[in-house]
């Protein structure tokens, strides 16, 4: 009978409550009854209910009263309002007071268990929700964002000074070093933990949907808009929306986006009335912005309006003391996802890892420690575990020199050739994928940008 719901039922007469109270039994329900509002108070101090099935009419309180009680000492609590006094007002405070529902006498049976049901749906529902956000906060907690090197104890100390205001923030990096799950960090730790976190990536919604994905549309705004819809910002409202990939956004709509933010409001596509809100906002970005901003390709007063707070990841290269930490993370996350026994790595397959420059970062070196537990049985990685080309990887700056010609050199032609050399293989490696590229060279995207015009690669 321990797991059974239980229900209080408050009612001062004394048939009625006998009745009822017997009824609910039968249907499976730990009941306990009172008298009494002053009885019944007594009885929620001492054990908490799932349903509270009171009469509005008690001879020393009155069903408001222990309502109000109720929400306060037991807010967990759903509270059934009952009278056979019915009326318009009455029902509407006691909806207003926080009642689940209301019914009148003469009880129906049939219709008070299914309010019953309800009421308890409703519950299991608040109580799933409220794990799944403690569940939330607790994987996003910044014990979890993995580093000790300096680089990181710089990103620490930022996020700790503005975790707790409402100040924009634009996060910057390498694809693969974590943007999102600090802006995520922010929002779980933060004021607005209890209300939405709304991503959007800019780069993965085609550019024709991408103004009513973010503001919204009404009916009718365009072919296939069959109904009024919100857009990510309203639905973020009192909470925090994340921008990434906010320099792919089109011009016209930086525009549109500028004023979004200057006023507080948003205008759904096809509409002409606004709708107010409220969000942290918080960007993310690999390109370079300023570079852009200089190009014309991205609006400055745009660029201030997110760029309040900047907070630049280090690529996982800058930060090489960190990757033993993230691989005993990982090796402890992928061993317990896959249900496997806890496995190692050995000494020397983890010093091929140190050794290696990562250009998909700490995204590649998650994908990595997944795939080799995949493909090993063995409780311990070795060195053959580990993809030969990140083994056979040399150090960064150990290139073979080039040793000058007795009747001297063409610096410029020489290093030209070298450049062109490198920067092909590169993108040959990298699949034709410059940010990678870029990151495989240690040089930023538009510099390699304005290097493979110059060469004419």
């Amino acid at each position: 009978m321990d797991d059974a719901i239980k229900i209080l039922v408050v009612d001062d007469d004394d048939s009625g409550r006998e009745a009822l109270s017997r009824l609910l039994s039968l249907a499976g329900y730990d009941v306990t009854s009172a008298a009494t509002g002053e009885s019944a108070l007594d009885l929620i101090d001492c054990q908490q209910y799932q349903v509270i099935v009171s009469d509005l009419f008690l001879p020393d309180k009155n069903g408001f009263d222990v309502l109000q009680s109720v929400r306060k000492v037991s807010p967990a609590s759903e509270v059934i309002v009952v009278t056979g006094h019915a009326s318009a007002q009455s029902a509407v405070r006691a909806m207003k007071e926080g009642a689940f529902d209301y019914i009148t006498k003469p009880i129906d049976f049939d219709e008070l268990k299914i309010v019953v049901l309800k009421a308890l749906e409703k519950q299991k529902l608040m109580s799933e929700n409220k794990y799944l956000r403690q569940q939330l906060q607790g994987r996003f907690e910044f014990d979890n964002i993995i580093g000790n090197s300096p680089a990181m104890s710089l990103v620490f100390e930022r996020m700790s000074r503005i975790v707790k205001t409402d100040s924009a923030v634009l996060v910057s990096g390498e694809s693969g070093t974590g943007k999102e799950l600090v802006a995520r960090a922010l929002h779980y730790n933060g004021t607005r933990r209890e209300r939405p976190f709304v991503a959007v990536n800019c780069s993965a919604i085609p550019e024709a949907l991408l103004e009513s994905e973010l503001f919204g549309h009404v009916r009718g705004a365009f072919t296939g808009a069959v109904k009024d819809k919100p857009g990510k910002f309203e639905a973020a409202n009192h909470g925090t929306i994340f921008l990434d990939e906010i320099g792919t956004l089109p011009l016209h709509l930086q525009s549109k986006l500028l004023r979004v933010l200057q006023e507080h409001e948003v205008e759904r596509v096809g509409s002409n009335k606004t709708v107010k809100f409220h969000v942290r906002v918080i960007s993310a970005t690999n390109s370079d912005l300023e570079s852009m901003v200089k190009r014309g390709a991205f609006r400055e007063d745009l660029y201030y309006r997110l760029n309040v707070i900047p907070l630049h990841l280090p690529p996982l290269r800058e930060r090489q003391q960190d990757i033993m930490h993230l691989t005993a993370f990982f090796l402890e996350k992928q061993c317990r996802l896959l249900g496997r026994a806890p496995c190692s790595i050995s000494k020397q397959a983890l010093e091929a890892l140190e050794r290696y420059s990562w250009p998909g970062n700490v995204r590649e070196l998650e994908n990595l420690i997944e795939r080799m537990i995949v493909l090993t049985d063995a409780a311990i990685i070795n060195l053959d575990d580990v993809p030969a080309t990140i083994v056979g990887e040399k150090p960064a700056g150990d290139m073979c020199c080039v040793k000058m010609p007795s009747g001297g050199v063409d610096l410029v032609a020489t290093i030209s050739r070298i450049e062109h050399s490198l920067i092909s293989e590169a993108l040959e490696s990298a699949g034709g994928v410059k940010a990678k590229a870029a990151a495989l060279l240690g040089i930023n995207r538009t510099t390699l940008v304005e290097k493979i015009k110059r060469l004419k690669i």
